[in-house]
């Protein structure tokens, strides 16, 4: 999650060297957020978006969107891509653009926020969940060993994601010791609730076996 005025300040910049501004959405955009793109969250536009992923529920396609004045300058020839498309990623893709239109993007937001908050909740009592951080449905929680000198607590990580799949519930670990939540965007409430208690009883398990709580 970058400072709230670092996209602004970004775009400032290429603006006044004549820099094209360039975001990769292949995670992060169609609905993930809780808006179509993630950027969208800083009220800045882009010249260029790089899609994927998302854009087809998982069938392989990637798309780009540019300004036309943009796109206008390229040749046939000058731009491609080998998942671009074929019939059954362009029906997936349309279909998935539809649903995610109609609810799915909604519920994004209104579900992360419920556990973000969730999330921040459960910080105040496991001293070894570091820093929160995410928008709508990507939101990644960091463990540490220490809060003071923000040491990272890998190996308690992996355990909580091992603890977690015992229980049913799949987690992701990325970077040093950071789990992130990226459930479906259609994700109802009671599974939310039912993956958070998972969650917890996991991290609470690990810190009695790390930190001898």
């Amino acid at each position: 999650m970058p400072p709230p005025n670092f996209f602004p300040r970004l775009r400032k910049l290429c603006d006044k060297y004549g820099i094209l501004l360039i975001v990769d959405e292949v995670q992060s955009g169609v609905g993930r957020t809780g808006k179509w793109w993630a950027i969208q969250h800083w009220n800045v536009e882009p010249d260029i978006i790089c899609i994927a992923k998302g854009i087809a529920s998982g069938v392989p396609m990637g798309a780009m969107a540019a300004r036309r004045s943009i796109g206008a300058q390229w040749k046939p020839g000058a731009h491609g891509n080998t998942y671009g498309g074929n019939p059954l990623a362009a029906a997936s893709a349309l279909k998935t653009l539809e649903l995610v239109e109609s609810g799915m993007m909604q519920n994004a937001a209104a579900q992360g926020a419920y556990i973000l908050d969730a999330l921040l909740e459960m910080q105040a009592r496991h001293p070894s969940i570091g820093h929160v951080r995410g928008k709508g449905l990507m939101i990644g929680v960091e463990f540490v060993m220490d809060r003071a000198t923000k040491a990272p607590a890998k190996e308690m990580r992996d355990q909580i994601v091992h603890r977690c799949f015992e229980r049913g519930l799949l987690t992701l670990g990325c970077g040093k010791s950071v789990i992130r939540f990226m459930p479906p965007l259609m994700i109802p409430r009671e599974l939310v609730d039912e993956g958070l208690q998972i969650f917890e009883s996991a991290v609470a398990d690990t810190e009695r076996q790390f930190l001898r709580l």
